[in-house]
């Protein structure tokens, strides 16, 4: 199972980790919006087109984006799906409960909130009952890119204190294997805020 988790590190990829401003981001990036990377001036911004172009040209386990073409279109099916489902639901409730007030002072709208969980928990029931349906992870028995990228958008709420799988025991076993392969450390910042919000109940 190892060797997913983190792409670049796990695998001995050469690379530095640079923390920016997302204001500054858009000499790269017009959208202004992270990861970006950049390798000897090709620029790359999405994630999934990251992982993608990390599993392709570096020595990464082949599980992590199978070379079988039927492997490898369940991972791209799940991150088709991803973009509109899991990513955007599990933003909304990041921008609200959590980038709004913190970055901006807004006080959080529990209308909005509401209908933010409402949607997100339909994309958490598609989780459980036809991605982890069969299976240990989202595209078969073996961690790859696709639970990197759904594990990563549902651990952005945890900075309000928010766990949205703590009642959902397939998705916290799914989870609890995803991150044994080293999510701690990416995820420092999502910890930083909800013991930020933990001292102020």
């Amino acid at each position: 199972m190892q060797g997913c988790g983190n792409i670049p590190k796990n695998n001995k990829i050469p690379h530095t980790v640079v923390n920016v401003a997302l204001r500054k981001v858009i000499k790269l990036n017009p959208m202004q919006k992270v990861p970006e990377l950049e390798n000897n001036g090709f620029v790359l911004t999405e994630s999934d087109a990251i992982l993608k172009y990390l599993a392709k040209t570096y020595n990464v386990p082949d599980h992590c984006y199978p070379r079988h073409p039927e492997k490898r279109a369940r991972v791209d099916e799940y991150t088709a799906w991803h973009h509109m489902n899991t990513r955007m639901h599990a933003a909304k409730v990041f921008i609200f409960e959590v980038l709004l007030p913190h970055m901006m002072g807004q006080a959080t709208d529990p209308v909005k909130i509401e209908k933010a969980l409402a949607e997100l928990e339909g994309t958490l029931d598609k989780l459980e009952n036809m991605f982890l349906k069969r299976q240990a992870f989202l595209c078969g028995d073996d961690i790859s890119l696709a639970d990197l990228l759904a594990i990563c958008e549902l651990m952005q709420p945890l900075g309000s204190g928010r766990d949205v799988l703590k009642n959902r025991t397939k998705l916290l076993s799914w989870r609890n294997r995803a991150l044994a392969d080293s999510f701690d450390e990416a995820h420092s910042v999502v910890y930083h805020l909800r013991d930020k919000s933990k001292a102020k109940l």
